[in-house]
C-alpha cells in the first residue's frame, strides 16, 4: 500500500501529506532538486494552514520521503498518483505537457501492476491518452504485458481549508473501468470513508467532468450574485438582504453567493476556459459558461470605474491608494489570477501610487507586480497612513475587524472603496466614510 506522489506543488503536497498522516508511506516526488532540498529541510513553498505541521510531523516520522527519485518511488509503490499542474494554453486548452511528462516517466519505469490516479484536474479523454503513453513506454521495454490501471481521482481542495478537506470529504470520486482498481482504491480511502465520506464510482469520462463541472457550478454561482448586485446598485436594493433571503431557499443555500470583484486563484478561471473549449472542440454550444467569463471580468473592472467616478478623473497620478488583500482568497498567498493583480496594474497604469498590503503573499505579488508605482506593507496601518482611499481586494479576517477610528485618522480623505463588502454601509455611513461597495451602496 505504499504511494508516490508526483508533483510537490499545491495537490501533490496536500495529497502525499494527507496519505502519510493516515499512516501510508508515500514517496512525494519533484524533477525541481531546489523544491525538494527545501522541503527536506522542513521548508514549505506554498503557504496553507496546517500543511506544514502535517509535512514536518509525517517526515520526521518516516512515513512522508520527499525525492527526485522517481524511479524507486514508481518501482516501490502501488498506487501512483499524478498530481502536477495543468495550466491553461495560448487556446484556452489545458496544457496537459506535465500530464503526459509524468506518464511518459511511469511508462519508463514501472516494473508491477500498479495504479496510476490522475489526481490533477484534466479534460475529458486525458486518463485514456495517458493510459495510452505508458503502452507505449512499456512496448518499448517489451513489456506489453505488464498489468496497470489508469484511474480519475480528482481534487476538491478549496485553498485555505485544504487538509480539512482531504480527510473529510464531501464525496470521494473514482473514475475507472476496472473492478481490481475500484478495489484497491476503496481499500486506500477506507480510514476516510470508515468516518461516513461518500465512496462514488463512475466511469472516466464521466469523473473528469465532474470535477470540471463542480467548478462551473460555483464559478456561475459567484458571477450571478455579481450580475444581480448590479441590478441592486441602480434601483437601491441591499444585495446582503437578497442574499439572505434567496440562501434561505433550501434548493440554493447559502455557499458562493458573496457578489464582489469576482473569482481568481488557480482553477475557477484556467477550468471554465478548458471546459469551453473542450465543448467548443465538440461543436457543443456554451452560451452561460461563457457569460459566467465575461461576467466575472467586468466586476474587476466595475472597481476601476467606482475609483475613476469618484475622482472624476482617469489621470490618478496625484493619487496614493491603499490596497488591503492581495490573494485571491483569504488563508492562501495563492495570487494567481487574482483580482487585486489586475485592478493594481491598472491604477498603476493610471498613474497612482499604491501601498499594497497582505498577510500572506506579499513576496508573490512583488515577483508579479514589481517595485514600480507599489510599495508593500506586511502591517495594514502603516499602509494606509497618507492614502488617499483604501481599496479592499481580499476578505482576511483582520481586515474585518480592523480599527475603523484608526483607519479614518490615517487616511488623507475617509474613503473606501470595498470589493469584498466586508463593512457595513450603515455602520460605515455613521462612522464618516464615504463608503462604496458592490451592490450595498445605501
Amino acid at each position: 500500500m505504499k504511494i508516490c506522489v508526483i508533483g510537490a506543488g499545491y495537490v501533490g503536497l496536500v495529497t502525499g501529506s494527507s496519505f502519510a498522516d493516515l499512516g501510508y508511506e508515500v514517496f512525494c516526488v519533484d524533477i525541481n532538486p531546489e523544491i525538494i532540498d527545501k522541503l527536506k529541510n522542513g521548508i514549505i513553498p506554498i503557504y496553507e494552514p496546517g500543511l506544514e505541521e502535517v509535512a514536518k510531523k509525517n517526515a520526521d516520522e518516516g512515513r512522508l520521503t520527499f525525492t527526485t527519485d522517481i524511479r524507486k518511488a514508481i518501482q516501490s509503490s502501488l498506487f501512483i498518483f499524478i498530481a502536477v499542474g495543468t495550466p491553461s494554453a495560448e487556446d484556452h486548452s489545458a496544457d496537459l505537457s506535465h500530464i503526459f511528462n509524468a506518464a511518459e516517466q511511469i511508462g519508463s519505469y514501472l516494473n508491477n501492476y500498479s495504479i496510476i490516479i490522475n489526481k490533477s484536474t484534466v479534460p475529458i479523454g486525458t486518463s485514456k491518452k495517458v493510459k495510452e503513453i505508458i503502452s507505449l513506454a512499456l512496448n518499448r521495454r517489451n513489456l506489453a504485458d505488464l498489468d496497470f490501471d489508469v484511474v480519475s481521482n480528482p481534487e476538491f481542495l478549496r485553498e485555505g481549508k485544504a487538509i480539512i478537506d482531504f480527510l473529510n470529504p464531501d464525496r470521494i470520486i473514482v473514475g475507472s473501468d476496472s473492478l481490481q482498481a475500484i478495489e484497491h482504491m476503496k481499500k486506500l480511502y477506507k480510514p476516510i470513508t470508515s468516518k461516513g465520506s461518500p465512496f462514488l464510482v463512475m466511469d472516466l469520462p464521466s469523473a473528469e467532468l465532474t470535477k470540471y463541472a463542480a467548478n462551473a457550478m460555483l464559478a456561475t454561482r459567484i458571477s450571478f450574485m455579481n450580475e444581480i448586485a448590479g441590478i441592486s446598485d441602480a434601483y437601491g436594493a441591499d444585495i446582503q438582504l437578497v442574499q439572505e433571503g434567496i440562501g434561505m431557499d433550501h434548493r440554493i443555500g447559502h455557499a458562493f453567493l458573496s457578489p464582489g470583484i469576482g473569482y481568481g486563484g488557480s482553477c475557477f478561471p484556467k477550468d471554465i476556459k478548458s471546459l469551453i473549449k473542450t465543448a467548443s472542440d465538440k461543436k457543443v454550444p456554451t452560451p452561460l459558461l461563457e457569460s459566467v467569463e465575461k461576467v466575472n471580468q467586468r466586476q474587476r473592472k466595475k472597481l476601476i470605474d467606482m475609483i475613476i467616478e469618484h475622482f472624476g478623473k482617469s489621470d490618478l497620478s496625484l493619487f496614493k491608494f491603499a490596497v488591503w488583500g492581495l490573494s485571491f482568497k483569504p488563508e492562501t498567498d495563492d495570487i494567481r489570477e487574482a483580482p487585486s493583480i489586475d485592478i493594481i496594474g491598472k491604477i498603476v497604469k493610471h498613474g497612482a501610487k499604491v501601498h499594497a498590503c497582505d498577510p500572506a503573499a506579499n513576496h508573490r505579488a512583488q515577483k508579479v507586480l514589481g517595485d514600480v508605482g507599489v510599495k508593500y506593507f506586511q502591517d495594514p496601518y502603516s499602509a494606509i497612513s497618507e492614502a488617499d482611499a483604501l481599496i479592499i481586494c481580499t476578505e482576511w479576517r483582520q481586515f474585518q475587524i480592523a480599527d475603523l477610528e484608526r483607519i479614518k485618522k490615517l487616511l488623507r480623505k475617509p474613503i473606501i472603496f470595498d470589493g469584498r463588502n466586508i463593512f457595513d454601509p450603515k455602520v460605515m455611513k455613521e462612522t464618516g466614510f464615504v463608503y462604496k461597495c458592490i451592490g450595498r451602496n445605501l
